[in-house]
């Protein structure tokens, strides 16, 4: 069934205003511009909204259903961008350092799409749709923020959806959903070693916490390779080392930093303990010293087999049968919307949306990173369709 009437004008606002919203990104929890743009939007649909959450650039709009009915649906869309700069030269390149590198422009203007179509239909509707338009998914913090908001208050159970080169596994175009673990924990570790500072011709006459940072360093590769059972799904990345002020100086210090990535949290909780266990034996062992600290993000997105069931449904409903497809693999980038997953039953998706820039489809977080335009509306039929599919 046709919900989208008037398809090739709605696209067309779609990406205007995910063009709009490329070139304003902004990080964390405090996105002004971001979100007056979408207020401004939000006003000329005429909906109902609310922003008194613990930050200020979290929007929570409501529709309700003109039809009798106490269901009530949510359906989240991330905002925030990357410290990043970008170097793709678009016409609507991003006009600050920052760059819209993980495609929430284009969440967000879907679920513009998504809210203005709606709006239409709720003679239609028995019963209530919430659209959480939430910042800080990148920190890990924003999901944290809405929540504490109330924005969950009375749902059922609620749908997000991840567009752009998530996984290999996923058709060109197409919606894929999963059972089960989908996404990985979001965690950081911080291992600073002290030795002792001396000239770097005289190594001897200190303790080198670089030798020493070198071996933590390799040693804890060894806990998934050698620890972890090879079917288990898990990453441990240094992202930085810091340390040094010149060629012929032994430092005093190093600090290490780096992710954790995994499905479970058995495996999450044991790495966690041996990293610690590793850096500061390790350290002990080349006469340094080490101090560890692990922080928990968001912990891995778990889909519930209901809701998957449903939006796997919706997502036929709307885009025909050979357009969804069930993956089979997690994977291992984390994502905030793993915290409403512990307050309410729900299911995050994905959408194959890829711009190939020189033959090549680059990667989230990347500085030509793109997304194909003409997939945005497939994102707004599934979200428009599970929204009748509940709510007729």
């Amino acid at each position: 069934m046709e919900l989208i009437k008037d398809i090739k004008n709605l696209e067309q606002k779609v990406i205007n205003w995910r063009r709009d919203l490329h070139k304003i990104p902004e990080i964390g929890n405090d996105l002004p511009l971001t979100t007056a743009y979408l207020k401004k939007v939000l006003d000329e649909f005429g909906v109902e909204y609310r922003t008194d959450f613990p930050n200020d650039s979290s929007i929570l709009v409501t529709i309700r259903g003109e039809l009798d009915g106490e269901k009530c649906i949510a359906l989240r869309a991330d905002t925030d961008g990357l410290p990043m700069p970008e170097s793709l030269d678009l016409p609507f390149k991003s006009t600050n350092k920052n760059m819209h590198a993980c495609g929430h422009d284009a969440h967000a203007a879907m679920m513009l799409g998504t809210i203005y179509t709606l709006n239409q239909m709720k003679d239609r509707l028995h019963g209530t749709v919430k659209f959480l338009l939430q910042p800080g998914e990148e920190t890990g913090s924003g999901a944290i923020d809405m929540i504490k908001g109330g924005a969950l208050e009375g749902v059922d159970f609620i749908l997000a959806l991840h567009n752009g080169n998530t996984t290999d596994e996923l058709d060109e175009g197409k919606i894929g959903v999963k059972y089960g673990s989908m996404m990985a924990c979001m965690d950081k570790f911080t291992i600073k070693v002290i030795g002792k500072g001396t000239h770097g011709a005289y190594p001897y006459m200190g303790i080198d916490p670089i030798t020493t940072s070198t071996h933590i360093i390799s040693a804890i590769q060894n806990i998934v390779s050698r620890e972890i059972n090879a079917v288990d799904t898990a990453v441990i990345s240094v992202c930085m080392v810091n340390s040094g002020t010149a060629f012929n100086i032994i430092p005093e210090e190093v600090e290490i930093i780096g992710t954790v990535r995994a499905v479970s949290k058995e495996v999450r909780a044991y790495i966690a303990k041996r990293i610690g266990e590793i850096s500061t034996n390790m350290a002990i062992a080349m006469r340094a010293k080490a101090e560890y600290e692990y922080s928990y993000g968001p912990p891995p997105v778990v889909n519930n087999k209901e809701i998957v069931d449903f939006a796997k449904q919706s997502a036929v409903n709307a885009l025909g049968k050979e357009n969804v497809q069930v993956l089979e693999k997690p994977i291992l980038a984390g994502e905030d919307f793993a915290y409403y997953l512990e307050e309410t039953k729900g299911a995050y998706v994905f959408l194959k949306n890829p711009l190939y820039v020189d033959g090549v489809a680059y990667p989230h977080h990347n500085v030509k990173f793109g997304l194909n335009e003409k997939y945005f509306i497939n994102g707004v039929k599934f979200f428009v369709q599970a929204v009748n599919d509940y709510l007729k």
